[in-house]
């Protein structure tokens, strides 16, 4: 199983006209079967009177559910381009539709595979794309006296706290990649000259971007 995968994280959508058939893309995050279908339902409603809705999604880190419907276009030209799209770009949990306006003007079998893998393309490249990695959070009590340098090392590394209670000390839960943890802690037990005590509570997968992690 993959520690991290391609994913979206924020909607997205784009479109473009060809011999006068518009393409719309719509591209969404989905992490189950039921999500997807809403969310191609959705877009369905949303463009009743469209000639046709073409999906494609793929679920799970390992990609062990890709579907794709071609909504009347001819089978292979439509909703396959837009399923390998997703896998192309090695995305996970993570669904387009594709709307067609018909223009009055056929596009012929190779056309509308271009123009289908292009609505795909444009819907993902106008959603929030991240990496999801695994973080562990890290629950930490540490003395006052210590916070206020903790407190910049924060800031000067973008972290950014889950929560702080100021008790009879400072009590913080962080999230932190899992590949950074050993060095994480050991910047923080230097600082608090050991004084610190902390526990794993979780692990769980966030998303990344730019290196950083990503929130909404």
């Amino acid at each position: 199983m993959k520690e991290t995968y391609r994913t979206i994280a924020g909607r997205g959508a784009d479109e473009f006209v060809i011999n006068k058939s518009r393409f719309i893309g719509y591209g969404a995050p989905v992490t189950t079967e039921e999500e997807a279908l809403a969310f191609i339902e959705e877009i369905k409603t949303r463009h009743k009177d469209a000639t046709h809705n073409v999906s494609a999604y793929v679920l799970g880190r390992d990609s062990n559910i890709q579907r794709f419907n071609d909504d009347g276009e001819p089978s292979g030209t439509a909703g396959i381009p837009a399923l390998e799209v997703l896998k192309k770009e090695e995305l996970r949990n993570a669904a387009v539709v594709v709307t067609r306006y018909f223009g009055g003007v056929k596009l012929g079998g190779g056309g509308l595979i271009r123009a289908y893998t292009k609505g795909a393309k444009i819907a993902i490249e106008a959603s929030v794309i991240v990496t999801m990695e695994k973080f562990n959070l890290i629950r930490m009590g540490i003395n006052y006296t210590a916070y206020g340098k903790i407190e910049n090392y924060f800031m000067e590394n973008g972290y950014i706290p889950e929560k702080v209670e100021y008790l009879e000390t400072v009590y913080i839960d962080m999230y932190v990649k899992k590949s950074l943890s050993d060095s994480f802690l050991d910047d923080m037990k230097d600082m608090t000259s050991g004084e610190i005590d902390y526990a794993l509570v979780e692990e769980k997968y966030l998303p990344v971007k730019d290196g950083v992690r990503w929130m909404e």
